[in-house]
């Protein structure tokens, strides 16, 4: 099985003593993370941009892959005329910017967990911070900070200008579809 026990997966929330001191203060996984000690199917770059590129929405809405690592994922959705919401304004529309932030949640879950994930969004809530700034791209990044055999937990962020200023925050809940080998 190209995902290490998915019957029994490797616990996110349990750590040793050892391994909790070990953990960057910032907030970072650690290389010692579960996320980052799972095994997985995930080929990497090639089939994160084939996700973004190939997803019949993803590629509705023009989005373009940035990066991916386990559990982690970065996905850009570039300005466009046609994804502005209200005439006049120049700034992406709410609705694009959910679809962004759930995409990206989708891309994290498959880099951390690989191929036979299956993830379907069960919850996704939004805080839409502030309108995006007129015309400029909108770039989100996730990470999954916890999972149990059958739920991702995740976090998510969308911003225009700077990570430091986000338009938009989120935190969802995937199921996990696995497949058996």
């Amino acid at each position: 099985n190209a995902i290490r026990g998915w019957r029994n997966p490797p616990s996110v929330h349990k750590q040793t003593q050892t391994s909790r001191s070990a953990r960057p203060v910032t907030g970072d996984r650690s290389d010692d993370s579960p996320l980052n000690q799972r095994t997985s199917d995930w080929p990497g770059d090639a089939f994160g941009a084939g996700m973004v590129r190939f997803a019949p929405y993803s590629a509705a809405l023009g989005m373009k892959y940035v990066t991916s690592s386990p559990g982690r994922g970065m996905i850009v959705l570039p300005w466009r005329a046609d994804l502005v919401g209200i005439d006049d304004t120049d700034i992406i529309a709410p609705g694009a910017v959910t679809a962004l932030i759930d995409h990206t949640c989708g891309l994290a879950i498959m880099a951390g967990f690989g191929m036979a994930a299956n993830p379907a969004t069960l919850d996704l809530r939004i805080d839409h911070m502030r309108p995006a700034a007129p015309r400029t791209d909108v770039t989100c990044s996730a990470h999954c900070y916890k999972a149990t055999r059958t739920i991702a937990f995740l976090r998510a962020e969308a911003w225009d200008v700077s990570p430091d200023d986000p338009i938009a925050t989120a935190q969802a809940a995937f199921i996990l579809n696995r497949r058996e080998g």
